[in-house]
């Protein structure tokens, strides 16, 4: 599945009808939470019993009747979304918290399938033809959705964020670009002091943008407790403030992707950690620094470019990585602080190309087993009498980086 995206241009009374459809999404999702959370233990809930539950709140309110039928079906599956990873984690019987469903106090986006939207013949207008008086919106962007099918057009979303609505045309298809063979392998050793270290030496520095915007950002914040609530220059300081921290999360995307695209176009398989980053960011002290760094991001540019490029990219457990003398295999105990690894037989090098050396090595002796590739271009093997298990649902993915 991919993504093309457009900002919309509007009027006044559109943008409020927008505002509107994204209430009512809201507003189906909790009701569906709660209607699985009053009738779970006496009915069976599930994707089904919400799709007509959904009809039933069609009948009862008439702000939901305006919005099309499918919409509120896909409304009332995000309700759905959030029970079935509950029960999920209850049944992997993860530790800590399950994720029990909670009910959404800012929704930013509503969905629409195949109906209930109408694309210009020229394809630089999206007219929404339900009962919300959204109308003919304009859109801003390159043209790349004249060179598809309208027919592989299967969700059409609109999205608010800070700097204004943007459309996002899902299409059902699957984009190869498959590069030449280069022969090269490369294990990745991502880290804070630089962005990631591989099997080469190379190190790439950390951009840090959060920490570089830090100052920019608590000044406009402080800007907004100064103003009175509920009026109007409250209203546009916070949207300065947003807007801010929107311009950091584009900074991270982009970085992250141009990477991760050089990185699998020079190399034919990429190694890499496979990190639990919401444990991590439990460290009160690295977790802004974590987040800042965007690791998952980065880990998943990767498994979409090695994917799409028809290269492999094998995730490898951390257990010792730092640890281990990628010559002899022996282990070397060293602190956080210790940024040198210096072992007997003679290796030196930096602490994180000596991880990720070892992260290369375990990556090898995996394609050396049983290995199976999956169709996302990753693989899985009996590694050090672990399981590695890496099931990743492209389209799964693609959402939760769509929604941000």
């Amino acid at each position: 599945m991919i993504v093309l995206e457009y900002k919309v241009k509007g009027k006044l009374e559109q943008y409020k009808a927008i505002a509107q459809a994204i209430r009512t999404t809201q507003f189906i999702r909790n009701k569906a939470i709660r209607y699985w959370i009053d009738h779970s233990r006496e009915l069976k809930i599930d994707k089904f019993a919400l799709n007509r539950y959904s009809t039933t709140l069609r009948k009862e309110f008439s702000f939901v009747n305006d919005l099309n039928s499918m919409a509120v079906q896909s409304a009332a599956e995000r309700g759905w979304i959030a029970i079935s990873r509950f029960y999920d984690n209850c049944k992997k019987k993860i530790l800590g918290k399950k994720g029990y469903p909670k009910f959404q106090k800012d929704c930013r986006s509503v969905e629409y399938k195949t109906t209930g939207w109408k694309l210009h013949p020229t394809k630089r207008q999206v007219t929404f033809t339900d009962k919300n008086g959204i109308g003919k919106l304009k859109l801003q962007g390159k043209w790349d959705i004249h060179t598809y099918n309208l027919k592989d057009i299967k969700r059409v979303r609109l999205i608010r964020r800070a700097d204004g609505y943007y459309c996002q045309f899902c299409l059902g298809i699957t984009i190869t670009d498959v590069q030449p063979k280069t022969g090269n392998e490369i294990g990745i050793d991502v880290g804070i002091e630089s962005f990631y270290t591989d099997s080469n030496g190379h190190q790439e520095p950390n951009p840090k943008f959060l920490r570089k915007a830090e100052t920019s950002i608590k000044k406009s914040q402080r800007q907004i407790y100064k103003k009175v609530k509920g009026s109007s220059s409250r209203r546009r300081a916070r949207k300065i403030y947003a807007k801010k921290h929107l311009k950091v999360s584009r900074q991270r995307n982009e970085h992250a992707k141009r990477l991760a695209s050089n990185v699998c176009k020079s190399n034919d398989l990429v190694a890499y950690e496979d990190l639990s980053v919401r444990n991590l960011v439990k460290n009160h002290c690295l977790a802004k620094s974590i987040s800042d760094a965007s690791w998952y991001l980065f880990r998943q540019w990767i498994e979409d470019f090695a994917a799409k490029f028809d290269k492999l990219a094998i995730p490898v457990a951390p257990h010792f990585t730092s640890q281990r003398c990628s010559n002899c295999g022996a282990i070397v105990k060293k602190s956080l602080s210790t940024r040198t690894h210096i072992f007997n037989c003679g290796c030196e090098l930096h602490r994180d190309t000596n991880a990720a050396k070892n992260i290369l090595n375990l990556a090898k002796q995996a394609r050396g087993g049983h290995p199976q590739s999956n169709a996302n271009g990753l693989e899985t093997s009996t590694l050090l009498g672990e399981t590695l298990v890496e099931h990743v649902s492209r389209s799964k993915l693609e959402s939760q980086r769509l929604q941000t």
